[in-house]
This record gives C-alpha cells, structure tokens and sequence, in this order.
C-alpha cells in the first residue's frame, strides 16, 4: 500500500543530526511497520512550521490530510491506522506499555539529562542554543553547567533500569523474541544520548548495552546510520 508520510523531526546544529527521544521512538514505529516517510527538518525555533498543526513540538505526523501530534498518540494512531504488525496492541498489552512510558520520561529521561545536558546543547543549532538554554535552566533551577553530573546522572540511570537489565539478562528485547512498542521507547531515550554525547551511558557487556546494540541493527539498520556528532 503507497503511503505519503510526513514526519517533522527535530535536527541539530547539523541538519542530519536528529536527536530527539521522541521522534526516534515515531521513527522506530514507522520502520517496525515497514511504512516509508518523508522526514522534515525542524528546529525550536521554527514555531510557524508547526501552526497548521495548532502545535509547538515535534514530532508531528502528516499521513494524507491526518495531522497527530505527541509521539505516544502517533505510535497509537500508527497501530489503529496501519494494524499489521503491532506496536502498542490493545488492552493489557496497551495498559502495560504505556505504565513503561511513564517510566521512561519520569525515571529514564531526567537521569539521561543530567548526564548529557551541555552535550546536548552543543548539539543543538547555534540560533536555538538561547532559547534552549534559557528554558531548560528556567526549568531545572540552575544554569546547565550546574545541573549536568555526568557520574550521578550515570548512577541514577542504573538504579532505575534494574528491572530493565534483569529482564534483558533473559530475553532478546524488552517485548519477547522481537522488539515492539516498549523497547521504541526506552531506545528513543538511549538513542537521544548516543547521538549527541560520546559518553557511554551504561558499561560494556550490561545487558542493556547489549540490547541497545542488537536494537541498532533491527529493521534493516533503521538507526545504525544516523548520524552522530562522533561523524561531525
């Protein structure tokens, strides 16, 4: 079936490098469901860009004359629109899935921050590294130099992805045999560090490390191409 999918998709300093969590958890849904898209480049900034879609972030979906916004709501559209292939499911499966998503922004997502805050704003284009700055410190209380700890953030990370790394430790990936929606998720997380920062997140041979490697190369190589500022 032809599809004509547009995503607006977050870039950096260079316009190939995408390093939003959100976006790539889209871009893995997309690739599980073999559908093709046309990516659209986007920066903070560029508000007006997003006026049709009465939306200030990406990512956000064009398929046809369907506009979705949030990355979750585009994994769900995504499954109601395109059932084959799974990537949320419905009921327990759904209800369980989103619980990990939840678990990801609140637990995952701030540790990933505090390790990679000032690698992240380097990554971001020169004309939006003000407003970037000015929102995230206004935000975290403190100017970014401050609020990046590389060795606590490190810390809180594995503490918080104990249970991850136990059932990583007996399964290929976090939903069985192949990959689905929790693994796009805790991936688009990981995924935003491995493009703009050279630090490694977790040790060599943890299995999540491990699971991260395999989940580069699932769908093709889907990410093991992107772009990252270890190629700038």
């Amino acid at each position: 079936m032809a599809v004509a999918l547009k995503l607006y998709d977050l870039s950096g300093r260079d316009e190939r490098l995408r390093f939003s969590p959100f976006c790539w958890r889209v871009r893995m849904a997309l690739a599980h469901k073999g559908l093709e898209f046309t990516a659209v480049a986007w920066r903070f900034l560029d508000k007006q860009a997003l006026e049709f879609a009465d939306y200030d972030k990406v990512p956000v979906l064009c398929d046809g004359e369907q506009v979705v916004t949030d990355s979750f709501a585009i994994m769900r559209y995504l499954d109601k629109t395109y059932p084959e292939s799974p990537v949320l499911g419905e009921g327990l499966s759904y209800q369980r899935v989103l619980l990990f998503k939840y678990f990801v922004e609140r637990s995952v997502n701030p540790a990933i921050f505090r390790t990679i805050a000032t690698d992240l704003l380097a990554a971001v284009h020169p004309d939006d590294r003000g407003y970037f700055r000015e929102t995230r410190e206004a935000r975290f209380g403190c100017t970014l130099e401050e609020f990046q700890q590389p060795e606590q953030g490190k810390k809180q990370l594995h503490q918080v992805l104990a249970p991850v790394r136990d059932l990583l430790a007996d399964s290929a990936f976090l939903d069985g045999d192949a990959p689905a929606g929790s693994d796009y998720l805790l991936f688009g997380s990981m995924m935003w560090a491995h493009v703009v920062s050279k630090q490694a997140l977790v040790e060599p041979g943890d299995p999540v490390d491990k699971w991260f490697k395999r989940m580069l190369n699932v769908h093709d190589g889907a990410a093991s191409q992107a772009l990252t500022v270890r190629d700038i």
